[in-house]
């Protein structure tokens, strides 16, 4: 895929994570609620990091930068908007984990440590809105979800980018011969 088609994207990981728009005007309202907590969310999200050995090398020397950008990210989460442009800068996110060779399954146990850091702050500000709280966890879990799956497209997209590089060395075919192949497939090829 030589050019990614963001909007695509987004609509899929929408759809694959469950985040629609109700979750996106709720984190839109309610959002700047959750702000304040959000460091100490990434303090948490890194001291659990810290505790994992494999995880170490990754953040040696880079902590105080990696928890600078992890803020960025946590508040974009939280102020939107969920559109093209985010999904542009959640592959790029995930391009630079692909970038860094941090395991796939970091992304996602990734997400779930940030999930566990941020129930609770929503069950504390939302203690006397249960039906609220409920609504604020689906759209917690949906929006994280949604960037998980876009994120995870870089991992594909990288890994399919490796695999036809072994397969043009190995057989010998240019980029350009390649491509032309794979034009005359799509145009002519089965469809599925």
């Amino acid at each position: 895929m030589s050019q990614m088609d963001f909007a695509k994207l987004c609509l899929h990981g929408k759809q694959y994570s469950g985040f629609d728009s109700e979750d996106e005007a709720l984190l839109l309202a309610e959002g700047a609620k959750l702000l304040p907590y959000l460091p100490d969310v990434t303090d948490k999200f890194y001291a659990e990091l810290q505790l994992i050995p494999a995880a170490r090398p990754f953040l040696e020397g880079r902590l105080s930068a990696l928890k600078a950008t992890h803020n960025a990210w946590l508040d974009s989460v939280f102020t939107g908007p969920y559109d093209d442009d985010f999904a542009s800068y959640m592959h790029h996110v995930g391009a630079v984990h692909v970038k860094v060779s941090l395991p796939v399954e970091f992304m996602a146990s990734g997400t779930l440590l940030i999930q566990k850091h941020l129930i609770p702050v929503i069950a504390n500000l939302y203690a006397d809105d249960p039906a609220l709280m409920g609504r604020m966890v689906k759209a917690v879990s949906a929006v994280t979800g949604f960037c998980l799956i876009i994120m995870q497209e870089s991992y594909q997209t990288s890994l399919l980018a490796k695999e036809l590089e072994k397969f043009m060395a190995i057989t010998g075919i240019s980029r350009a011969l390649f491509n032309n192949l794979a034009s005359a497939y799509r145009d002519t090829g089965p469809s599925l």
